[in-house]
């Protein structure tokens, strides 16, 4: 693959991404100042205080993501402490505490953006991040389970620790205090609309597209036409977002500098310890961007909304939740850039392991480890055991086998032992996985396949070309971003 191959492959929307987002920034900014009733207009279409033009842009630019999620390998995520209790430790502990230190030093005259940005550092992101992750070519099915994990935690947390640090932090510190208005109901609300409704229509698309169509045709025909659509939806969200203050930004503009310098402190704080936190845990290149942009980003739907219903739309407070997602598009779209650049810095992932297990260790696991080994080369260590090994090889399998050129004849059944187990990454079971030893940590799949032992050749094709396109998912899954040496690191993925 030449230098030039990705490049060549990127749609006009991915290669001119910077540009796009400025031209939907400067027609908000113009649009909100030749047409200053056109903020009031906006927010005025909505229903129980969810702005409709806002919610139908983050469900247009959410859902296409979403649908490209992996639910099937989620797993693999929650088994991850380490990413768990890090972004936990970041998003909850770290930097609400790192908003309210920058706000108190660098807006300590001007309480009501002050307060407005302790509320925007509350609340955690549960949108927006799903793009920027996406753009940086993070792990997707990382950021969707941070992502949820945020979400609980917001209905559960924002109101006590809105408390918390506009109250009783303040006055142990002999500050002035405040105080919001916000119930765990109307937070719910929020998560629900903003992210319960994508993630339902992306988890039902990707079950009713695999059972009905296939995962080839559901991942190299339906994600391609709606992969766009994400786009769209982030450019018809900024141009909102930026029309909403228009008039007010442009004239005020020294406010929004005071407000904009602590957010960017914080951008690069968070974006940049999230960062630092994953490599030195050596989470790989995807986890890592995953973790830093999920620590930078913040929930501006559920901040705005919070300093509107409690000190109205045209205060201080809900000016700075504005401002905020005014500074973090642009600068976040410069952080996914210093993400991609920083990509060559990681070194290569330990090479994943994969045992197939079936009960003779002569067919179906014999084959899915020669195509394994086929597809993946050296970067999948490939095993394969019996719990009962046979004597040789089916013919049918190495006959199947030999028609696409994959040589058997020099394969041997071999028996599993615990310590292979203990040892394999990812170990799939063919109709043995009860007698298949369990142990923490490792990941077990069970793949329903008919056994080819005395089955005529035609059958023996059909269950070669089942176990081919799982192989083909599979490599997917466990090298998501292998690319080969010649090429450069990879430019946004959103629209492809």
């Amino acid at each position: 693959m030449g230098d030039n191959s990705t490049a060549t492959r990127l749609s006009t929307l991915d290669r001119l991404l910077p540009v796009w987002i400025g031209l939907a920034m400067a027609t908000g900014l113009a649009l909100g100042r030749m047409i200053p009733s056109l903020g009031a207009g906006l927010t005025s279409v909505q229903i129980d205080g969810i702005s409709l033009p806002i919610a139908a842009g983050l469900l247009i630019m959410m859902y296409p993501v979403l649908a490209k999620v992996r639910y099937d390998r989620l797993d693999t995520v929650t088994s991850d402490r380490r990413l768990l209790l890090s972004s936990l430790l970041l998003n909850w502990i770290i930097g609400p505490a790192v908003m309210f230190v920058l706000a108190w030093l660098l807006l300590a005259d001007l309480p009501e953006y002050r307060t407005g940005l302790i509320i925007v550092g509350l609340a955690r992101c549960i949108a927006m991040v799903i793009i920027w992750n996406d753009l940086a070519c993070g792990d997707r099915e990382a950021a969707a389970v941070l992502v949820a994990l945020n979400s609980v935690f917001q209905v559960a947390m924002f109101a006590v620790l809105g408390w918390f640090y506009l109250s009783v932090l303040p006055g142990w510190l002999g500050l002035p205090q405040s105080s919001i208005e916000i119930s765990p109901s109307q937070i719910g609300k929020s998560v629900a609309i903003f992210l319960g409704i994508p993630l339902a229509l992306g988890y039902l698309s990707r079950r009713v597209g695999e059972r009905t169509r296939g995962r080839d045709w559901y991942e190299h025909k339906f994600l391609p036409r709606i992969g766009p659509w994400a786009l769209y939806g982030l450019l018809l969200t900024i141009v909102i977002l930026f029309a909403l203050q228009g008039d007010r930004i442009t004239h005020e503009p020294l406010d929004v500098l005071r407000i904009s310098i602590p957010l960017l402190a914080y951008f690069a704080i968070m974006w940049g310890g999230g960062y630092a936190l994953g490599a030195a845990l050596g989470l790989g290149y995807a986890r890592t961007t995953t973790l830093a942009f999920t620590a930078a980003g913040n929930n501006f739907e559920l901040a705005i909304a919070v300093a509107v219903a409690t000190w109205g739309a045209t205060s201080g407070q809900a000016l700075a939740g504005v401002v905020g997602p005014l500074i973090e598009v642009p600068v976040l779209v410069g952080l996914v850039y210093a993400s991609l650049a920083l990509q060559s810095r990681f070194s290569a992932p330990t090479r994943p392991s994969v045992l197939f297990v079936c009960v003779h260790n002569a067919g179906r696991s014999q084959m899915a480890a020669a195509l394994l080994s086929h597809l993946a080369g050296d970067r999948i260590e490939v095993r394969s055991a019996g719990t009962e090994p046979a004597d040789q090889i089916n013919p049918g399998a190495v006959a199947a086998m030999a028609e696409i050129g994959i040589d058997l004849t020099g394969a041997t059944p071999k028996v599993l032992t615990a310590d292979t187990v203990q040892t394999s990454d990812v170990v799939i079971t063919m109709g043995c996985g009860d007698s298949c030893p369990h142990f923490p940590g490792v990941i077990y799949r069970d793949w329903k396949l008919d056994d080819p032992a005395g089955q005529p050749i035609d059958a023996v094709r059909g269950i070669r070309d089942d176990i081919a396109a799982r192989v083909h998912a599979l490599v997917d899954e466990l090298l998501p971003s292998v690319a080969s040496p010649q090429a450069t690191a990879p430019a946004p993925r959103l629209a492809r």
